[in-house]
């Protein structure tokens, strides 16, 4: 039973790494839009992303990561 219980934390552990370092999803990032620009164009206060989107959804990616 300990042996099981081992596992499944190894496991979560796992599966929580994984989904951090996959994910482009970013909590620092905080879109604005410029409409003065174009009507799909974001930039991001903290990284200093720059980003058309080609919809009217803000991005979803953090371009501090994708450059680093």
């Amino acid at each position: 039973m300990l042996i099981l219980l081992v596992f499944l934390l190894i496991g979560v552990a796992a599966y929580f790494t994984w989904r951090s370092r996959n994910s482009t999803v970013t909590r620092q990032c905080r879109w604005r839009a410029d409409r003065s620009v174009a009507a799909d164009y974001y930039h991001c206060l903290a990284c200093g992303g720059q980003m058309r989107t080609g919809t009217d959804r803000a991005p979803r990616v953090c371009m501090a990561r994708a450059s680093g």
